[in-house]
């Protein structure tokens, strides 16, 4: 990589070869997805242009740096929205390896990753196949309930549900990473119709030391499927089509309720439905060979964006 002191628009850098735009955890049928524009060369980029560049999209944004000499990694990532940087972001990660793999600038089946949240490792999952996808590692989820009932007030009047939509489940703050507040509505139908009250959320995840609302239904326990929604604390938009790391969060939610048992099998998070971008990501425990957690892995199907 060379450093470069000048990017160009989005549009004008896709153009150009020096930018991707992909959707990240899209449906089976490639529909949906949240959109990542990646940038595969980003040194020599100031803050400033690299959240011009989450403006222009109104999306989070991975940046692809080479790591320090002495960082035991083989890239540096940075991410970003509209309004500041992050220290991780899932989808973007996972959409930078798939276009890093693309461009032929990463061939081999695993990769560490330097991010302001610590070290990430990617793996190439069924290498060769129909199958093969991008996963990669988040750490053991922190969970903490919510017990104030003042707070848990303020929440529900944030997201306007009453208590005949909440299932009898404590509210929990979790995070592999990034801190999210998850609440167990009772159906699909009454997460689908949330309609929160934006003007309120900033204050509230500032209140409880979230990064947003991750509000979650369960389709078929047997069947690990769940579905969600992500409402951010100060991102720039009001909602998340898939949210990789509030994923993440929910997988050690899901174990510290009771609702799914650790093993290998992979948990099914359907998010975006609201907004008509159905997304489909995968999590799964990551264990060691004597069954200890080592956190979890994270992945989805990528696609081309074929926005211009």
């Amino acid at each position: 990589m060379s450093a470069r002191r000048d990017f160009p628009s989005l549009t004008e850098g896709v153009a150009r070869g020096m930018a991707r735009r992909v959707r990240v955890f899209a449906a089976a049928d490639g529909s949906g997805g949240n959109p990542a524009p990646i940038v595969l060369d980003a040194e020599g980029m100031s803050d400033a242009q690299m959240r011009a560049v989450a403006a222009e999209a109104g999306h989070e944004s991975g940046f692809v740096l080479p790591a320090e000499s002495d960082a035991n990694a083989d890239f540096r990532f940075r991410f970003f929205v509209p309004r500041h940087e992050m220290e991780m972001c899932g989808h973007a990660t996972v959409g930078a390896l798939w276009c890093l793999r693309e461009a032929r600038l990463w061939n081999a089946s695993h990769v560490r990753i330097l991010t302001l949240s610590g070290v990430v490792e990617g793996f190439v999952r069924d290498m060769g196949s129909p199958s093969e996808r991008i996963e990669i590692t988040q750490p053991v989820g922190r969970v903490e309930a919510i017990t104030d009932p003042a707070v848990l007030r303020r929440i529900a009047d944030v997201l306007r549900v009453s208590a005949d939509d909440l299932l009898p489940h404590p509210v929990l703050n979790a995070a592999t990473s990034r801190v999210k507040t998850l609440v167990a509505l009772r159906s699909v139908a009454a997460l689908d119709g949330l309609q929160p009250d934006f003007s309120r959320m900033e204050a509230l995840c500032e209140e409880i030391g979230s990064t947003g609302l991750y509000p979650f239904a369960v389709e078929s326990l047997a069947d690990r499927r769940f579905h969600a929604r992500q409402f951010p604390k100060s991102s720039g938009y009001p909602e998340d089509a898939a949210t990789g790391i509030a994923a993440a969060a929910l997988l050690f939610g899901l174990k510290a309720l009771g609702l799914v048992p650790v093993d290998d099998a992979e948990v099914l998070i359907l998010q975006g439905r609201a907004m008509g971008q159905g997304s489909e990501i995968r999590v799964r425990f990551h264990r060691a060979p004597d069954g200890d957690v080592l956190g979890c892995l994270l992945g989805g199907r990528v696609v081309p964006d074929a926005v211009a």
